[in-house]
């Protein structure tokens, strides 16, 4: 299968503003993409990239006063599967995990563990370990949020989304890893493209998606509590603890969004 996907970008700029953006398509990917995603300016300027300290691709440039447009078009093979479900996938203990799981134990920006930490054991104390541990979390968070763009604030951490019961995408993600990690099991936030492939079309115009990995078994698992089911089409751009360590763009100055599209739709077969 192949994927067309890309994005449109356009902020407004009053005066000279550097700009960091995570937009590339994972490197855990590239060999897939059937052409470069390089990232593409109106009006045409210098941009340099660099890996960040997840192994993520990030891309820096300097807008200059006025409208700046910031797009990619490309196409990558998929095999077009459902994301893996391994019910069998055990829970390592603390003392068993890899050094570099354990940072996605700890409390971050968005995930206060702390303060979620009484509430987790309380209402996943007497799950089964492994898989079905991380099954039931993504089941709660699922049915606990109302999903809704406009319950979407850039500042809302998964103990507010936990007492509000409102949220976007990010916002279930933020909370599952919360508890997760509350559970002594190692989670880490992803965002990339997640088009409507396989499903029926949503309403809503395209976004990016977030989701989250938790290590099980040796290995990083997908999990999606604001969708439940396993999707077709699922394109990584990047990993971190949460949303902190991966915003799509970070302007050192001031920018307005004006524009703004995503799309990740399928275009054909591969081979």
């Amino acid at each position: 299968m192949q994927i067309r996907l890309g994005y449109e970008l356009v902020y407004a700029c009053p005066q000279r503003t550097p700009m960091i953006l995570t937009l590339n398509v994972h490197y855990s990917r590239v060999s897939d993409l059937l052409a470069p995603d390089h990232i593409r300016t109106q009006p045409a300027l210098p941009v340099i990239a660099y890996r960040d300290g997840f192994g993520n691709w990030c891309s820096r440039l300097v807008a200059p006063p006025g409208e700046i447009r910031i797009t990619t078009d490309t196409t990558i093979n998929d095999r077009g599967l459902p994301d893996a479900v391994d019910p069998t996938a055990v829970q390592h203990a603390v003392e068993d995990l890899p050094s570099e799981t354990l940072v996605y134990l700890q409390g971050s920006r968005y995930c206060e563990t702390d303060r979620l930490s009484e509430t987790a054991w309380s209402l996943f104390g007497q799950t089964p370990l492994g898989w079905p541990r991380v099954q039931a979390i993504s089941d709660f968070v699922h049915h606990h949020i109302t999903f809704g763009y406009q319950y979407s604030r850039a500042t809302k951490t998964a103990l507010e989304a936990f007492n509000e019961r409102t949220g976007v995408c990010r916002d279930f993600t933020h909370l599952a890893i919360a508890f997760c990690r509350c559970m002594n099991i190692p989670a880490r936030y992803c965002t990339g493209y997640l088009g409507d492939i396989g499903i029926p079309p949503a309403p809503e115009p395209m976004d990016f998606s977030a989701w989250l990995e938790v290590y099980l078994g040796g290995h990083w698992h997908t999990l999606d509590p604001r969708n439940r089911v396993p999707r077709i089409g699922r394109v990584l751009i990047a990993q971190g603890r949460d949303a902190a360590d991966v915003p799509l763009s970070n302007t050192f100055g001031p920018a307005t969004l004006t524009g703004f599209r995503v799309w990740a739709d399928e275009v054909g077969v591969s081979g």
